[in-house]
């Protein structure tokens, strides 16, 4: 008897390294925003990227390494995306409406992957510690970006203002995010931050 060749396999796309490398952090990312970190394997992801095992062992040292990068690239993206809506605005825009626009395309950015953002909120500790830490670094850039935009003082208040703001902030996302990011919520949020922040500052131009 014959073997017939199967023709029911994916045939895998031939890539170069950039492109690949790409191919396995989309990948990996819509992995990571459907599953909780402990449930991915990398065989999970291989599969949705085309590629094998052994590839993608090529390009990442393991899950923890994998996603650490998704997780970097989240940040970036949402870095570089909050900073062209505040340089597209017209000169002369005052402090608070700076921040609204923020405010919104941080809620863009959660409503673009609820799930992935809310995991390490809903499961705190269920991250590797090296991915814990680059959120930890994140909040400081976030702090210190805050700083420059509204010049506060040096009082006290004003730092536990700086760093409660975005405590506030995450716990409001985190309802919206439950509610299921409705449209319809959304302003009465944005409203809320930016009133939490004004009264912990006590003005904006203090």
């Amino acid at each position: 008897m014959t073997d017939v060749p199967r023709t029911d396999r994916q045939p895998r796309r031939r890539l170069d390294p950039d492109a690949r490398r790409s191919a396995i952090l989309d990948a990996a990312a819509a992995t990571f925003a459907e599953h909780p970190y402990g449930e991915v394997t990398m065989s999970a992801i291989s599969s949705r990227a085309g590629a094998s095992d052994a590839l993608l062992y090529r390009y990442f040292g393991g899950k923890e390494d994998l996603y650490a990068e998704v997780v970097r690239l989240a940040i970036r993206d949402l870095g570089e995306r909050q900073t062209a809506a505040l340089q597209a605005l017209p000169a002369g825009v005052s402090v608070r409406d700076r921040l609204r626009e923020a405010v919104l395309v941080y809620l863009d950015h959660i409503a673009d992957h609820p799930a992935a953002w809310a995991m390490p909120l809903r499961t705190p500790g269920a991250e590797p510690s090296a991915v814990a830490q680059l959120r930890v670094e994140a909040r400081r850039r976030y702090v210190e970006r805050l700083r420059t935009l509204l010049s506060p003082s040096a009082e006290l208040r004003h730092e536990y203002a700086l760093w409660g703001y975005y405590g506030f902030l995450d716990a409001a996302c985190l309802l919206w995010v439950e509610h299921g990011c409705p449209e319809g919520e959304r302003w009465a949020l944005v409203d809320a931050a930016l009133g939490a922040l004004e009264g912990a500052l006590g003005d904006w131009a203090a």
